[in-house]
């Protein structure tokens, strides 16, 4: 990460080396977004990421809050002595009733029980209720009375853009429980508040009369200087037609809906439609653009998304002119530097959230996909809407502010004062921020403070990670359960003959919980002392590894013989289901303990905390290398008995391992490698055939990739001859000349090898 803050630092470290909960904010262009990217690619926890709508969540790479926790849209009382009732035309759930109507899938039960950090992103519209709604599940889920259930969380977003929606009709309600609407209003916040980080190095903006302007505006401190300084921009008769490059910044949807279909209804030319690729489950509420994109050659339109190529020829927010328009290319030209891109299509991905049964590491599915052109008419745009984008130039018709804050939301979208328009002038009224933003930021923690509180949270998560990891009271409970699980059983049942061995591992790992317990002990008094030995805790944990490892380890064998040998016998789902439990709680207790020997080595050589220092093969492989092991040995010994082995999978799911997050243009092109076609890859990647032909151009254009492994030699010769002289922009006067003769792809594909760039 790039000229990264100290704040951002800090907060990377809380993160990696504590158990402490964070709310990170900062000011609009202080980089939010691009430290949430750097702590998902370097936390070695086992992250979710939720935000409170859907294109929040696609926008943050996660899913909604209340997929995740399974939480039905009503207004929630923290009482348990509430029962849910209707209020008018609102809905209100209690603990009590949310438990009595509580149906979740096995799938998020095992997400929430195995993570580790729950970062909430655009935590402004996070609504007080709601969070102490996610705070109940999570305690109910993990079966542990802690905030969260003992997650850490991140809390992400600026308190002074998008509010908490509520109604006025909930809030006579909510307000006998809540003294505000804000996140950090909920009852969990008040009882255990988060260290408050805030960004202040603003990457967005240098000029400093700007800079000083906002943060006045921001901290509700606005003199008559800065409007006065605001106010030489005003420019009521300001023409956007003769001024193209300017954005409209208005308040409300009608008006700026408005603005656009005027401004292409009055250009000349055709009118050309382009449609999504939807592939799998894809919400139409989620749709991040407009579905259906109309455009004219002379549209004035922006980007919605940063550039993800090498090249950056664009950013969130970036304006440009419709150049060429066919149906399958879009040229865009920026006046300014004089130069022309063809838009590539961006890939959205509706995901899901799964437990990796082999690394217990929490990973993505993805659900569906959504391919689109990265771009919208941009004469107008609602400041809600601006929110993250970045302009050159605006013209800002906040006459009618409506919602504190809007004023500063929406100056603070530009770069500088040179690229403001103001339509009215900026008065007083009606532009300050919510005074319990304001006062809930003087919590805000100087570096002292961090500093003092890094170094006592550091300690306390390796003292209580270390301990944690030979605390094993709730395997032993499942054990002991499983073992009087049995007494219920018919004598002659199947599930009977195992009896004997459940009762010999139920001993075992009983007859470890006394010296574990002891060794925990020994822990807490090497902690407690005034400076603390890592040197001699590393010996001690490696003596505790190497006494404690062998009987968890042989218990796991165990339980992964048994159920290679279950899976091959009809009947005995309830029986293999009870095992599989059983071996995911043991995987899990025999992988933390590898983990944390790896974590004091870790502490010890100095190094950071971090995912690359706490993953090893040994971690990685573990569980899969042993179930391979088990599976050739129950072959082996078995030979005779295994009559058909499509049987011994009757009663698992097997779920696709997921390799660590690439581009997507990676993940095509090692696919790729492995000899399948394009349509194979579309069905595997769920894209469609187009979208994995344009990333084969892209690696065809870097030299990854040979364009007479993609095309037939006959059809490369074709194209050679049709594209000699050829000097146009657009492959539209091409396509237009040859028609069916040659494919958009094949066009596009052949292009590509003329301009390869080959790859650093």
């Amino acid at each position: 990460m790039e000229q990264i803050s100290d704040a951002a630092a800090y907060t990377l470290r809380f993160i990696n080396q504590t158990q402490r909960s964070i709310f990170l904010t900062g000011k609009a262009g202080t980089g939010k977004t691009t430290l949430l990217r750097e702590i998902i690619r370097t936390t070695h926890k086992n992250t979710v990421v939720v935000a409170p709508t859907g294109i929040a969540a696609l926008n943050a790479g996660g899913v909604t809050i209340h997929s995740m926790f399974q939480l039905p849209f009503a207004g929630f009382i923290p009482d348990k002595n509430a029962d849910a009732h209707f209020s008018g035309n609102v809905k209100f759930e209690s603990p009590t009733t949310l438990r009595r109507h509580f149906r979740m899938s096995g799938l998020k039960k095992a997400v929430i029980q195995n993570m580790e950090l729950l970062i909430i992103d655009e935590v402004s519209m996070l609504r007080a209720d709601l969070l102490d709604a996610i705070d109940y599940m999570m305690q109910s889920v993990r079966k542990i009375r802690q905030p969260f259930g003992g997650v850490q969380v991140l809390f992400i977003g600026d308190l002074l853009q998008l509010p908490p929606v509520v109604k006025d009709e909930e809030w006579r309600t909510l307000r006998n429980y809540y003294k505000g609407k804000f996140f950090f209003n909920s009852h969990v916040i008040q009882q255990n508040p988060p260290l408050y980080i805030e960004l202040s190095k603003i990457y967005r903006q240098t000029d400093d009369t700007f800079i000083s302007v906002l943060n006045n505006l921001r901290n509700n401190q606005i003199t008559n200087e800065d409007i006065q300084t605001l106010n030489q921009f005003v420019k009521p008769d300001f023409d956007l037609k003769n001024n193209p490059g300017f954005i409209t910044l208005t308040t409300h949807n009608s008006k700026a809906d408005q603005i656009n279909a005027k401004a292409i209804e009055e250009l000349s030319g055709k009118l050309v439609q382009y449609k999504p690729e939807i592939v799998g489950e894809f919400p139409d509420k989620i749709y991040p653009v407009d579905e259906n994109l109309q455009l004219k050659i002379g549209a004035q339109v922006m980007f919605v998304k940063n550039d993800p190529s090498l090249e950056k020829n664009y950013f969130n927010g970036k304006m440009g002119v419709i150049k060429s328009l066919s149906e399958q290319e879009i040229l865009v030209h920026f006046p300014e530097e004089n130069k022309t891109i063809e838009v590539e299509k961006y890939e959205w991905q509706n995901i899901r959230y799964f437990v990796d049964p082999n690394t217990k590491e929490i990973s993505e599915e993805v659900l569906g996909t959504f391919v689109h052109y990265p771009i919208k008419l941009a004469w107008a745009i609602t400041v809600h809407k601006s929110q993250g984008l970045t302009f050159d130039k605006a013209a800002l018709d906040v006459s009618q502010v409506f919602q504190p804050g809007q004023a500063y939301v929406a100056l603070s979208r530009l770069r500088s004062l040179n690229g403001l328009i103001l339509l009215s002038p900026l008065r007083m009224n009606g532009i300050e921020n919510d005074q319990d933003v304001m006062d809930y930021a003087e919590n805000k923690a100087n570096d002292q403070i961090l500093e003092d509180s890094l170094r006592l949270e550091t300690q306390n998560f390796i003292h209580n990670y270390l301990k944690g990891s030979f605390e094993w009271n709730e395997l032993a409970q499942e054990w002991r359960n499983h073992q009087f699980s049995y007494k219920q059983e018919a004598e002659r049942s199947e599930k009977s003959k195992y009896y004997v061995w459940a009762k010999n591992q139920e001993q075992t790992i009983w007859t470890l919980l006394e010296p574990a317990r002891k060794f925990s002990s020994q822990l807490n008094s090497l902690f407690r002392e005034e400076n603390v030995d890592f040197e001699f805790i590393f010996e001690r944990i490696e003596a505790a590894y190497n006494y404690f490892l062998k009987p968890m380890d042989n218990i796991l064998y165990e339980i992964l013989w048994k159920i290679e040998e279950v899976k091959r016998i009809k009947k005995v789902k309830s029986f293999y289901d009870e095992l599989l439990a059983l071996e995911e709680l043991q995987t899990r207790a025999v992988m933390r303990l590898m983990k944390a020997k790896l974590l004091i080595e870790t502490v010890v050589e100095g190094k950071e905390i971090c995912k690359e220092n706490l993953i090893s093969d040994a971690i990685k492989y573990y569980k899969s290398r042993k179930s391979e092991n088990i599976r050739e040995e129950f072959k082996n010994l078995n030979v005779t008995l295994i009559e058909d082995e499509a049987d011994a999978d009757r009663y698992s799911k097997k779920k696709k391992t997921k390799e660590p997050k690439k581009s997507t243009v990676q993940e095509t092109y090692e696919l790729w490698i492995q000899k399948n076609t394009i349509a194979e890859i579309a069905g595997i990647r769920k894209l469609t055939k187009q979208t994995i032909s344009n990333h084969l151009a892209k690696l065809i254009e870097t030299g990854t990739v040979d364009i007479s492994n993609v095309l037939p030699e006959d059809r490369i010769e074709k194209l050679a001859e049709i594209f000699k002289g050829y000097k146009e922009e657009s492959l539209n006067p091409l396509k237009e000349q040859y028609g069916d003769k040659f494919t958009w792809d094949e066009l596009k594909l052949f292009k590509a090898s003329l301009n390869v760039k080959f790859a650093d």
